[in-house]
């Protein structure tokens, strides 16, 4: 009465057990659970159907990778010029006229920091001649940078005004000239004209 079923008796019973799983259910047994309201399987059953995420780790884990995605397509973007992926700073009619527009030229202020760093060195040799000199081409090359940044920003905002009367250009100067202190190969977007090409 008390003693432990034997080995076939057990492997019996799991096999009953597997043949009960596979056959359907009887509609009228209990299920085991309680039924949910109509509204919450209706909206699991959108969710479902919608691929939404289920839950709030799955959710943000979607975003993130949507998220990688923009940023490499951007990045690309930046390499080629390709507008479509470009970020909203850059993209615009106006914008890339600005880019090529500075692109397709020679600015003092692009070579601001390879001569800075030389006036520097200059500046730091103990020889009372070598530090007047790295004064006055410090100045010099401000005086340059600024005289070169009117020039550009005058003729740049009347092409502007001539080519889109109707567009507006709020920023586009500012754009163009931070764009003259990067050096060319550093410049993203990358340069689409080569220099001396009108744009």
């Amino acid at each position: 009465m008390f003693r432990s079923r034997s080995k076939e008796e057990k492997a019996s019973t799991s096999k009953v057990t597997a043949d009960l799983s596979t056959q359907p259910r009887d509609p009228q047994a209990p299920k085991g659970r309680p039924t949910p309201k109509r509204s919450d399987a209706q909206s699991q059953r959108r969710r479902a159907s919608s691929g939404a995420p289920l839950d709030r780790k799955e959710a943000m884990k979607r975003q993130r990778e949507a998220r990688r995605v923009d940023m490499a397509k951007q990045r690309e973007a930046l390499a080629s010029g390709d507008e479509r992926y470009l970020p909203a700073r850059d993209k615009g009619p106006v914008r890339r006229f600005v880019r090529d527009f500075v692109d397709s030229r020679f600015c003092i202020a692009e070579f601001f920091l390879p001569l800075a760093v030389i006036i520097l060195i200059l500046s730091v040799i103990q020889v009372q001649n070598i530090q007047n000199i790295s004064l006055l081409l410090w100045l010099g090359v401000i005086v340059l940078i600024v005289i070169d940044s009117i020039g550009l920003t005058f003729r740049l905002r009347k092409q502007l005004n001539e080519r889109f009367p109707d567009t507006p250009k709020r920023g586009a100067v500012a754009y163009g000239l931070m764009r003259t202190l990067q050096m060319r190969r550093l410049r993203l977007p990358k340069p689409q004209v080569k220099r001396g090409e009108r744009p």
